[in-house]
Formats: structure tokens, sequence, C-alpha cells
């Protein structure tokens, strides 16, 4: 087991009624253990917080992954915005900068598709917050946070990341623009300065990790495609347009 996961296995055999986490020393280390951050809400208005916790955090060393189903294929800081968490992929950290009743949509689809031995942690920014999702995450036995901020929180108690994989190389896939019904597959890295934005409709973005174990389709064709000599990023760079 990892740092991390031990962590977590030894909060949840000390309390399985209320795995609320206050702020403290548990707390921090989850978070500074953890590699990768999933903002919900995150898109591209930079006047939403959600928008700038992604610089904020990412500063601090963790790899971000923003989700805004119609921001999708743009990126925040040169991390790339996703439609949703593809299945197969297994979340440390899950921000939710979402109404209630949306991040209570959030809370269930992770249920669904994560297991109680790999449930990340839920942060609920103020205004997500939400009894129904409280309660079925206390019955699970899982560690959520509320009524707190994670920019807030890493900022004044100084943490950063512990385990950081940046720079990131991730991998875009969209239809051509001249309507032909082909794709156009690139591949990028986190520290490019210049922000991406797509004018064809998005088919599947995604870290090199997420290439590896995703179970949406183009990631699996992808996959099936890899040479017995090569790595995976050697793959992808082939098959670039």
């Amino acid at each position: 087991m990892t740092k991390l996961q031990v962590l977590k296995y030894n909060l949840a055999t000390l309390n399985l009624v209320n795995m609320r986490l206050e702020n403290g020393e548990t707390l921090h280390d989850i978070v500074s253990n953890s590699s990768v951050i999933h903002i919900f809400g995150a898109g591209l208005n930079p006047e939403k917080p959600a928008h700038t916790a992604v610089k904020e955090l990412s500063d601090r060393g963790w790899a971000i992954a923003p989700i805004h189903p119609r921001d999708a294929g743009a990126t925040i800081n040169g991390f790339p915005i996703r439609p949703k968490l593809d299945s197969g992929i297994v979340a440390e950290i899950v921000v939710l900068f979402l109404a209630p009743e949306r991040a209570r949509e959030v809370v269930r689809s992770l249920i669904i598709n994560h297991s109680p031995d790999d449930f990340p942690l839920i942060w609920f920014q103020h205004g997500a917050e939400d009894e129904d999702s409280f309660c079925a995450l206390d019955e699970l036995g899982a560690n959520y946070v509320a009524n707190d901020c994670i920019v807030v929180n890493s900022n004044e108690n100084d943490l950063k990341c512990a385990n950081s994989i940046l720079p990131q190389t991730w991998c875009l896939q969209v239809s051509s623009e001249d309507g032909d019904g082909c794709s156009v597959w690139s591949v990028h890295d986190t520290n490019s300065e210049t922000e991406i934005t797509i004018s064809t409709p998005l088919e599947w973005v995604g870290s090199l990790d997420e290439l590896k174990n995703s179970q949406h389709t183009i990631p699996r064709y992808i996959r099936s495609l890899k040479k017995e000599s090569e790595s995976l990023i050697e793959t992808a760079m082939r098959l670039q347009n």
C-alpha cells in the first residue's frame, strides 16, 4: 500500500460513522501526499474561483485535472479541461465547485465507480455542501471536507505536493476541421505557455496516465496500436497528425 492508501485505511478503521475531516495534520497529510487534484466546475471564466484555483494549486506542485463539460478541450494554465471523469480513472482528491444538486450527482457517480479502498477525498467548496452527500459518504466511510476552501487551507498551512508529477504530458483528439470524418490526435505538455482552445468537436482529452488507464474508447484504441518495442508516450507521439 502507498502512504496515501495507508492513511485512508487507518482513518476508515478509526471512524465508520462520520468521516468529515477538520483542518489538521491528518487532512494535511492526505492532501500533501496526493499528486493529482480533480476540480469539478473549473472552466474558462477567469472570474470564477474554480478557474483561479487551478493556478494556485498547481503552483504548489499538484497536477490539476479541471472538469467542465462546456469548456472541455481547452486549457487553464496548460492543464486540459476534461468533460468528465473517465471510467477507469481513480481520483485522489475531488474538489467540488458546484451547486449542491450537481455535487450530489458527482458524489453518486464516484460511489458507483470507485471502491471503498480507493475512494477519493471529497472537498466541498463553500456553496457545494449537501447533506444527502454527507450521509452517503458517512455510510461509505469515505473522507470528505466541508465549510473550508482547499486553496485557502493550502495557503494558510503552506501545504505543497510531496510527490509532484509535473510537468505532465497530455493528449487531445478532436474532429478534423475538414468535416471528412477523420480525427486529429496531438500530444502536449502542461509547461506550455500557449493556452489551447478547440474549434471542432472534442473526442477525447487526458493526461498520459489517463491514456494508460481510461476505459474510454479512444484511449483503449490508442493502447491497441502500441508496438511491443514502444512506450506509451512513444506510441502517442508517433500517432500525432
